[in-house]
């Protein structure tokens, strides 16, 4: 596990945590596009356990909370 989290960090920059986040909410950042489904579904289905905490980490990533990505397709 130690020799991923140095490739991984000599790779991308970023830790192997940060980098599967990052992951994770560009997928949020479709679905939510997709306007299916609500912020809630989305962080639970994609395994956070708290839709607060989700928004947290999506707008440190995106500097827009999620409910601004409902619809947007662009």
């Amino acid at each position: 596990m130690f020799l991923l989290h140095n490739k991984l960090t000599a790779i991308a920059g970023v830790s192997a945590n940060d980098f599967i986040t990052n992951l994770i909410l560009k997928k949020s950042a479709l679905l939510l596009m997709e306007g299916k489904m609500n912020v809630s579904e989305i962080a639970f289905s994609l395994g956070f356990n708290d839709p607060k905490y989700f928004s947290r980490c999506f707008r440190k990533q995106f500097c827009k909370p999620p409910t601004e990505y409902f619809g947007k397709l662009n």
